[in-house]
């Protein structure tokens, strides 16, 4: 009988920390419930049809799609700008790329996480469609239409779930001035994707927000289980928004632990 070495105990406790890893992620996605309280909260007034959320929306609706509807270049732009540069595709493209340049990178457990926090996402969003089934904008004169039911808006999920991944994966090589700007980026495409959603009147105002509420919520809850498994290694846990989750991918920065 040929007997296979054991591993060494920082093999067994990286197999063991990996093990958590995805016990953690599964946790997460369940703790996310909690985390989505406010969006939560948001839907009960919806529901009730509370007045100033209500004013909010029909106003908002009215204002932005008579002032779109009159402008055809600006049509233009915001049409583009959603369906193309900011549609949900291709923010998932541009994390699947992230996870490519990961994956090049040995980093094999960020590279799990990114994929996995876009993934759920995208299930979550269409699950939380599914049970509201809250109908669309019905405006005169519609300038755009979308499929499906309206409550939250996926475009808004997405672009607030894939900035935030983004700016977790890349921090850590973005030197001060790049990181400043990324996140200016990062914040102008998620508010941008509100806008044009509203603008062209297939989401309601409180649409976009429990989609911006739900994708930051999701990616906080994921990246607690990320940070966990740090820990659980003895690696340092940096400040995620200065620092990212993993700091060794950064050309100066403090060398991974093998294994």
């Amino acid at each position: 009988m040929i007997r296979r070495p054991r591993p060494s105990p920082r093999t067994a406790r990286l197999r063991t920390a990996d093990l958590h890893l995805g016990e953690r992620l599964l946790a997460a996605v369940a703790a996310f419930a909690v985390a989505a309280v406010p969006t939560a909260l948001l839907l009960v007034l919806i529901e009730s049809h509370w007045a100033p959320l209500h004013r909010l929306d029909a106003g908002a609706a009215h204002r932005l799609h008579t002032t779109v509807r009159d402008h055809p270049a600006v049509l233009s732009a915001l049409r583009t700008l959603s369906n193309g540069v900011w549609d949900p595709l291709t923010m998932r493209l541009l994390v699947a790329a992230a996870v490519g340049w990961l994956l090049w990178r040995r980093a094999w457990r960020l590279a799990v996480w990114a994929a996995a926090t876009v993934a759920a996402s995208g299930l979550i969003g269409w699950a939380v469609k599914a049970a509201v089934a809250r109908a669309r904008p019905a405006l005169p004169d519609p300038v755009a239409h979308a499929p499906g039911f309206s409550f939250p808006s996926g475009h808004a999920m997405t672009a607030a779930t894939c900035c935030t991944v983004l700016l977790l994966v890349f921090s850590p090589v973005l030197r001060p001035p790049w990181r400043w700007a990324a996140r200016v980026a990062a914040g102008a495409s998620v508010l941008g994707v509100g806008f044009t959603r509203v603008a062209l009147g297939v989401h309601w105002a409180s649409d976009v927000l429990g989609g911006w509420l739900l994708g930051l919520a999701l990616v906080a809850a994921t990246a607690w289980a990320f940070e966990g498994w740090r820990r659980e290694t003895g690696r340092p846990v940096p400040p995620p928004l200065a620092e990212g989750l993993e700091p060794e991918l950064a050309p100066d920065g403090p060398q991974r632990p093998e294994g």
